[in-house]
């Protein structure tokens, strides 16, 4: 791209390849995939036509929030900040923080940090020649494995883990992310979480099972993946999409029906399952959350909440976290 860009890829600590992780999930008594794994470069431009669905209020929702407050989350973040990101994405929320701080400082180190390598340096493109100010030092990582290498920086470091992308982990994950992203944190250094807050299934349920199944196919598109990476020949047409909102536990439950009672077969594991009919393989979890709750949560990680914002309806909220 130009000299204000460097990509480095991340080499994870515990390396387990796709075809060891499908094998293990598909064994398990309750069958499960990666969620990492929905993730490729047509997984994550599927994820931006959701979240421009409009069942899907959680991107719209917290837009409206970084709209309005973007200018105080800037100041809040401190003097010369450098900005870095979990779960990049397109970044397009992210665009209203660079404002934001670019506004209050001359020149702006940015570090998103994704696991879709060719979604990550594509994003990257577009906001360097919209951002001349802007210095991007891309990791290409999964989550847990970018803490260790977080870039230094002079002066304070704002990390952004917005979209409600912690309501991903379950419980013991949120709380080894935390503890791990905290210390790697100075006195100085900011967390800004976005998370989802827990509300009625009327409003959730839809939200990933929208009426032009756009969120099916992100879905599925894990299967088809499987096949053409791993030499597999799942059938998409006899598995169904579902997203069940459990209430007593505050969380959708991404799933993948088997119609029918089948056998699949993947080559590059050189192995067979037999997958009963109405037999069901977990691909994501989406936790909701109370303010309290996630201010527990953070205090485990030896975090305390400092700042938060919310929209009108009280339906998501963006958390600055401190040491």
């Amino acid at each position: 791209m130009d000299d204000r860009f460097r990509f480095v890829e991340v080499s994870a600590s515990a390396p387990q390849k796709m075809c060891e992780a499908v094998r293990e999930g598909l064994k398990r008594d309750e069958r499960t995939l990666p969620t990492r794994f929905l993730y490729d470069r047509t997984g994550s431009e599927l994820f931006e036509q959701i979240t421009e669905l409009p069942e899907y209020y959680l991107t719209r929702t917290e837009q409206s929030i970084l709209e309005d407050r973007s200018d105080e989350i800037a100041g809040a973040a401190g003097e010369n900040a450098m900005l870095i990101e979990f779960g990049s994405g397109s970044s397009m929320k992210t665009r209203l923080l660079i404002s934001a701080l670019l506004r209050r400082q001359s020149v702006l180190h940015y570090v998103p940090i994704d696991i879709s390598h060719d979604f990550l340096c594509h994003s990257s493109d577009g906001l360097l020649s919209d951002f001349p100010q802007l210095i991007i030092h891309a990791l290409g990582s999964e989550y847990f494995d970018a803490i260790e290498h977080l870039p230094v920086h002079e002066g304070p470091r704002l990390v952004l883990f917005l979209g409600s992308n912690i309501g991903n982990f379950t419980h013991e994950q949120s709380l080894e992310f935390l503890t791990r992203l905290r210390r790697q944190m100075r006195t100085h250094d900011r967390l800004l979480i976005g998370i989802d807050l827990a509300k009625s299934r009327s409003i959730v349920e839809p939200a990933y099972d929208d009426s032009q199944r756009v969120t099916a196919a992100f879905n599925l598109n894990l299967l088809a993946r499987i096949n053409r990476e791993l030499d597999a020949d799942f059938d998409l047409n006899n598995f169904e999409h579902r997203a069940p909102y459990d209430e007593d536990q505050t969380r959708i439950e991404m799933q993948l029906i088997s119609r029918v009672e089948q056998v699949v077969t993947i080559d590059a594991i050189g192995e067979s399952f037999a997958i009963l009919e109405g037999e069901k393989i977990h691909t994501e979890w989406s936790h909701k959350y109370t303010l309290d709750g996630f201010a527990r949560l953070a205090q485990q990680a030896d975090l305390k909440v400092s700042r938060y914002w919310t929209d009108c309806n009280e339906w998501f909220a963006t958390v600055m976290l401190a040491p």
